[in-house]
């Protein structure tokens, strides 16, 4: 590794302080290291500012300063590059991050030895077809979700998984998660948590309208389909509830396996179970 890319949410508390002393720590091991361009005027750094069109090809890693919220936005942008992420926790729960702000040294030191394993978190893909037309495509590290908006009626949804009817869904919505995902918005719909390394899709209703809809798991390489069948024109579509766009009655939404991994670097020492543990209790504990 011997240069390294930086991108921060300058909203967090002490997010230009932590950057700024990342860089230093950096340098200190004779790396490179360059900047979003905004995130470089805050450090007052400007001559290691860089458009982020630029990372691909110029750094070996890149370094995420902010919460989940943050990752999961450079993680769509950077999968398609192969880009090993590091997650450095500014925000609250932290599932995808790493290391911790007061951990840089240990942190870059890591990074410079190879003292990490790569983990390549599946990612799916949803396209919008209306009129037999793809008019819009997502990519998603957590979760494709369909459903209302917050003062609509109830959405319907008729689903296929690889051209079998499954049900027809009446109520919020549904969460179309990746194994990532299961413990995000799918969680608190009461979906069931899977190990990120599991290669499936989760289909979890939004508040269904039956007591006998319930959340289900299908193999990865299966195609679901989501036709919008409400009879008003408040629905709309969410990739890792980020980016969205609104759907008319007819839409077809197509979710499948994405050819693209979100590439992380995690400590060896840090099991899945034993994050679960700690970030869940953290949450009973507020």
């Amino acid at each position: 590794m011997q240069s390294v890319g930086l991108v921060v949410n300058l909203d967090k508390p002490r997010a230009a302080e932590i950057a700024d002393t990342l860089v230093q720590c950096i340098h200190a091991r004779g790396r490179d290291a360059v900047l979003d361009p905004k995130a470089a005027e805050a450090v007052r750094r400007p001559d290691l500012g860089l458009a982020l069109e630029a990372f691909p090809g110029r750094v070996d890693v890149v370094f995420i300063l902010g919460g989940d919220g943050t990752f999961l936005g450079y993680a769509r942008r950077f999968a398609p590059f192969g880009l090993p992420l590091l997650g450095f926790n500014l925000g609250h729960l932290g599932f995808l991050s790493e290391a911790e702000p007061e951990d840089l040294d240990q942190a870059v030191d890591r990074v410079v030895h190879g003292d990490y394993e790569l983990e390549h978190r599946m990612m799916i893909e949803a396209d919008v077809r209306r009129g037999g037309l793809t008019v819009h495509h997502f990519l998603a590290l957590n979760d494709i979700t369909v459903g209302k908006g917050a003062l609509g009626r109830m959405a319907s949804l008729r689903v296929e998984v690889d051209g079998q009817y499954v049900d027809q869904y009446a109520g919020d919505g549904l969460i179309v998660s990746t194994p990532t995902g299961s413990t995000a918005y799918s969680l608190s719909c009461g979906g069931p948590i899977v190990a990120p390394q599991a290669e499936v899709m989760l289909l979890t209703p939004i508040c269904p309208h039956t007591l006998s809809t319930r959340p289900m798991i299908v193999p990865a390489d299966r195609k679901v389909r989501i036709e919008a069948r409400a009879n008003h024109q408040d629905l709309g579509l969410s990739a890792d509830g980020q980016v969205s766009v609104r759907l008319r009655v007819g839409d077809e939404v197509l979710v499948q396996r994405s050819a693209h991994f979100a590439t992380l670097i995690k400590w060896r020492e840090r099991q899945f179970f034993d994050v679960l543990r700690q970030k869940l209790r953290g949450v009973e504990a507020q």
